[in-house]
């Protein structure tokens, strides 16, 4: 059983915050072709204020509610953009999972990965198949809470996860977008992936590697 406390958290915020740089260009990359091309800036700025606001959290003091609800707020007041309530809202749910805790263990992680999801789709209204995160994030938290329910260990269960949303984040290239900027163009965002869906398999990768031990 796995033990994450808010050390921990920190640094999966801060391995985040370094994904979403290194992959910012292939995000606007994608969003110009569908979108305004600056959903890797968004990414990028979102995490980076997450990640530097749990940095300067007094770890002694701080749980891991605290924790995601610093990143909440961070985010949202770094991005306006639609991704900042989406995240925000998912972070938020986050943080009501771990209420009371001081520290996470494998079945919260799962939780978590469901409570991303959920919270998205909440926020978003967006349902599978419209293109949209939601392609990713709500297969991913179905795989990992399937590979949980089989009795598999975290690790495995966020390798479900990733390869879940890896094919759901794929899929949206078969898909006409429903809503957003990119639902205007009909037909011509076919064969393109949906840029918040590929940020999302980002975020989802970063869980499994911070927390696969194996």
């Amino acid at each position: 059983m796995t033990t994450i406390d808010t050390e921990e958290l920190k640094a999966l915020f801060a391995r985040i915050a370094v994904a979403m740089a290194h992959e910012k260009d292939r995000l606007c990359e994608l969003d110009g072709v569908i979108g305004d091309a600056d959903h890797g800036i968004a990414m990028e700025l979102g995490f980076a204020a997450a990640a530097k606001a749990v940095s300067e959290l007094d770890s002694a003091a701080a749980d891991p509610t605290l924790v995601f609800n610093t990143a909440a707020k961070s985010f949202l007041n770094a991005v306006g953009a639609s991704s900042g309530p989406l995240y925000a809202t998912a972070l938020m749910r986050a943080g009501a999972v771990a209420k009371g805790k001081t520290a996470l263990n494998d079945g919260d992680i799962v939780d978590i990965v469901s409570a991303f999801a959920k919270g998205i789709q909440d926020r978003g209204k967006a349902e599978i198949g419209e293109k949209t995160m939601v392609d990713a994030w709500v297969p991913a938290a179905a795989a990992c809470r399937a590979a949980r329910d089989q009795g598999l260990s975290l690790a495995q269960c966020l390798i479900a996860a990733l390869q879940a949303g890896e094919a759901g984040a794929e899929a949206t290239k078969d898909m006409i977008a429903a809503k957003g900027r990119s639902s205007r163009l009909g037909d011509r965002a076919l064969g393109y992936i949906d840029p918040g869906a590929a940020s999302a398999v980002i975020v989802i990768s970063c869980l499994k590697d911070q927390f696969t031990s194996e």
